[in-house]
């Protein structure tokens, strides 16, 4: 597959994230880089998932149109399954991850391919982010920057030590590196992201994170971390 220059390709993966969609979805189509796609992979959810990206899609022009893809997996795959079918799915020169239930800074991807541009040797970006609890009252809500990534040189030294400091959502890749490497693996539930990241640097690429706030992170009790990584901060 050709890639299309400039075009910034992204990911998101859905299980049953109704309550949370308008806002994800609303926060890229206001986002300051215009030159995307959206790849929305839904991973079978019971819920009206669908319906809602479907009237979101009507309601914004686009249904029908090349800057929306929406792939309906026959039966839930899981995260890594659903992950990587939208991530072969995606044409772009750069891809972008977003999660379903967080959603991303207006600037993020400009900022996101402004850096990979300025930085050739490096083929995967992530950023800072925020976390913030669940709550009905958008006014009420109390963000924290979050503590545990790393920058520069010191991102590689903690994966070479079995560490994790690039936050899996706010990343960013080039396509042609993607094309080397491939998707997540199936192998390891929990850490497929983990894994994933660390193959760029097997392939000797070089990855880095923006330590600017771009994403931000939302923290409710049915979120798929929680059964990995309770703790994290």
């Amino acid at each position: 597959m050709q890639r299309e220059p400039g075009k910034v390709s992204i990911v998101i993966t859905n299980y049953n994230r109704a309550a949370y969609l308008i806002e994800c979805l609303n926060s890229l189509k206001q986002q300051s880089y215009v030159n995307t796609e959206i790849v929305f992979v839904d991973d079978a959810s019971t819920d009206r998932s669908v319906d809602i990206v479907q009237a979101w899609c009507e309601e914004n022009g686009l249904a029908g149109t090349e800057a929306f893809v929406l792939v309906r997996m026959p039966r839930n795959v899981g995260f890594s399954g659903a992950v990587t079918t939208g991530l072969f799915v995606a044409r772009g020169e750069f891809i972008a991850v977003q999660d379903a239930d967080d959603f991303s800074h207006p600037q993020r991807l400009e900022k996101q391919v402004s850096y990979l541009r300025n930085h050739p040797e490096i083929a995967l970006v992530g950023a800072s982010y925020a976390t913030f609890e669940d709550a009905e009252d958008e006014n009420k809500r109390v963000f924290e920057q979050a503590k545990w990534l790393r920058y520069g040189e010191d991102i590689r030294k903690v994966y070479q030590n079995g560490g994790h400091c690039v936050c899996h959502g706010t990343i960013m890749f080039k396509g042609a590196a993607f094309d080397l490497i491939g998707g997540l693996s199936r192998r390891i539930v929990g850490a497929e992201d983990y894994e994933f990241i660390v193959k760029f640097l097997h392939n000797k690429d070089q990855i880095a994170n923006i330590p600017e706030i771009l994403y931000y992170y939302r923290q409710h009790a049915s979120q798929r971390s929680l059964a990995y990584y309770p703790h994290k901060e």
